[in-house]
């Protein structure tokens, strides 16, 4: 009887693998399985030559270890992709190491992927089914046989790059983008396979990588705009790109140049010189607003600013990345932490260098680890006169032994930090509100856990809910101080969330949902809650929004000198288009949605789209997402502000 060749198990396990994969994260068999294909022969001749090399025995053990290892690799990506809808990177595996203190969310992921995970392990079962049967060879090849693999190496990764370079390459996310040009691993992984994306992501991450797509985008710039009307300051751009050497930083000069600034409007100013508590809740979604749970929540939605159009998108580094997209109006740099990178810039539009320039003390708390995510740092860049989390001191004040800790603790032991001032403003990132989603493994459901018990859902979903009237109590508090401190009606407050809540799954988010959302754009429409107490009554806003929107909108809300222009964000209350963009670059306008895995676009009812439509919105979010970058990489705002002064 003739043996199956080993090359042959390996050219229909890494396919089998990758095109299980892509059907799991993508929901859809993937259109390009032919360059997947293509990309996927080469890697399986490699790891034949490497298990055929040796004598018999230790080519066995050797394949086992292979098979063995990409199976878990595999798992791997899927588990990681449940909670942050992104492709592993070596920059997160290498900066991993504090995900031990989630092990717990670790195993649920795991529990709640193992039919994918037991996909994944079916090759294993095969193996062993060929080797105890005999069937497959592992005898060692002579050198003659591995040049002829080789030989087939070579020809198919240069049929395939081929393919890459002279197939559909006009497209700005083409494969020949996506291969060289850019660094979108979720459209690589659903294009070319999930190796292929790691292999280009460990290339750019040892050796650097420099995006080369030259993108230009028409400018409907008003040259007239004059300070009075629009939120601009005076910086003299054509001095700058003049004077300027450096070909990058030109190039951001004159994309800034050339951006429509946002005008003031009705609402600029409505609230300046009155204090300023952000809050960015973890996990919070409209879900947690509910009259009956979270009356407190309730109240600022319905007597303050109701943003009912408006997403959070989750991008790779999920919490940090949310924050680091409500505080800075940037877009994060896919494959790093921007959180962590961006320790030492110079940002003159966060929260605290603004406010602290306009006479308000500042100060920042979070009821989590001090340095998770490298926060304090962050922190500190961000420049807030004081920070105060687990080890900088809160565990001094309140019992931050429990997991997760309470929201409510935090706002009763700190307000009086500040409540006293002139003017203040003061961040929060809670914790409450974190998954797990379960009485054993979660101390705010067990505190709240009798307030939902008899509710028609889930326990997942009555969990959630207890999780968030946490939040809702740190709420409640906050206003009960700021009452009795008579500085109620001179503050705003403001509330967003992280990320969707991505501990429930999307049929337990449909069970608290007022409507049926689906997996693709409407599990991330959440609330942004905008309140003061000196509102007379709401203002509902239909406008579009989303995360890197709320730095400017609250900007203008309190009548702040800024340069809108320099935000990647735009004021939702302004008359800019509405854009929101999602990390995979799927994005949703006033003309419809787009899907960038399948490339499908939706046009709203009755809306008519010009030619050309999504591929104009695709290049103006490329040069957001480029501008992010760049601002982030060469500390930008320092170089325009110290060149201006």
């Amino acid at each position: 009887m003739k043996k199956l060749s080993l090359l042959f198990y390996y050219i229909l396990f890494i396919i089998y693998e990758e095109l299980v994969l892509s059907c799991l994260l993508f929901k859809i068999f993937p259109t390009s399985i032919w360059l997947i294909i293509l990309f996927s022969i080469p890697i399986a001749i490699v790891l034949n030559i490497f298990s055929s090399i040796f004598k018999t025995k230790t080519n066995k053990i050797i394949t086992y270890g292979i098979t063995i290892f990409i199976v878990i690799l595999f798992g791997a990506q899927i588990v990681y992709y449940s909670m942050y809808e992104s492709i592993l990177s070596f920059y997160s595996i290498l900066n991993g190491g504090q995900v031990t203190e989630f092990m717990d969310v670790v195993f649920d992921m795991i529990l709640r992927n193992w039919y994918g995970i037991l996909l994944f392990a079916l090759p294993i079962i095969v193996l062993i089914v060929l080797h105890k049967t005999k069937v497959i060879d592992f005898e060692k090849r002579n050198l003659k046989e591995t040049a002829i693999k080789v030989g087939v190496l070579v020809l198919v990764q240069i049929v395939a790059i081929l393919c890459v370079n002279f197939i559909r390459v006009d497209d700005i996310y083409s494969n020949k983008n996506l291969y060289y040009n850019t660094h979108v691993p979720k459209l690589t992984t659903q294009r070319m396979g999930f190796l292929t994306a790691m292999r280009l992501d460990f290339q750019r991450f040892a050796f650097g990588f420099e995006e080369k797509l030259s993108v230009s985008v028409s400018s409907n710039l008003d040259n007239n705009a004059q300070e009075e009307k629009y939120n601009v300051i005076n910086i003299d751009f054509d001095k700058l790109i003049q004077e300027e050497q450096d070909k990058t930083i030109k190039e951001i000069h004159q994309y800034f140049a050339n951006e429509q600034p946002t005008n003031k409007n009705q609402y600029t100013g409505i609230f300046k010189d009155k204090n300023l508590v952000v809050l960015v809740g973890e996990s919070f979604s409209s879900l947690a607003i509910r009259e009956d749970l979270t009356p407190n929540l309730y109240k600022l939605y319905n007597e303050g600013f109701q943003f009912d159009n408006f997403y959070t998108p989750i991008f790779p580094v999920s919490t940090a990345d949310g924050e680091y997209m409500t505080d800075t109006s940037l877009i994060p740099k896919e494959g790093v932490w921007s959180f962590k990178e961006i320790a030492g810039n110079y940002m003159p539009y966060s929260y605290a260098n603004i406010f602290e320039k306009l006479g308000y003390t500042s100060n920042a708390y979070h009821n989590h680890t001090a340095t998770f995510y490298e926060r304090d740092k962050y922190i500190n860049t961000m420049g807030y006169d004081s920070y105060l989390a687990v080890g900088t001191g809160l565990e001094d004040r309140m019992d931050t032994s429990k997991w997760p800790n309470s929201d409510y603790e935090m706002i009763d032991v700190t307000t009086n930090d500040y409540i006293n001032n002139d003017k203040f403003l003061a961040y929060y990132m809670t914790v409450s509100g974190h998954l797990n989603y379960t009485r054993s493994g979660n101390s705010m459901v067990r505190k709240n856990w009798d307030a939902v018990k008899d509710l028609p859902y889930s326990d997942k979903a009555k969990s959630y809910l207890a999780a968030n009237i946490e939040l809702d109590k740190a709420v409640g508090e906050l206003i009960k101080n700021l009452q009795e401190a008579g500085k109620l009606e001179d503050t705003v407050i403001v509330i967003s969330g992280d990320h969707y809540p991505y501990g429930l799954t999307l049929n337990e988010i449909n069970e608290l949902s007022t409507y049926e959302r689906d997996d693709t754009f409407e599990k991330y429409h959440m609330p942004l809650l905008i309140w003061s107490g000196s509102m007379k009554e709401p203002i509902k806003v239909d406008k579009l929004g989303t995360s890197i929107d709320i730095l400017p909108t609250v900007l203008n809300l309190f009548g702040v000198e800024y340069d809108s222009r320099l935000l990647i964000g735009k004021d939702i209350l302004s008359d800019s288009d509405p854009l929101v963009i999602f990390s995979d670059r799927s994005f949703i306008t006033d003309k419809g949605k787009y899907n960038a895995i399948t490339g499908e676009f939706v046009p709203n009812d009755g809306v008519e789209i010009e030619k050309g439509y999504v591929e104009k919105i695709n290049k103006i979010i490329y040069k957001k997402f480029q501008m992010s970058r760049l601002i982030l990489e060469n500390d930008y705002y320092r170089k325009v502000f110290l060149a201006e002064n």
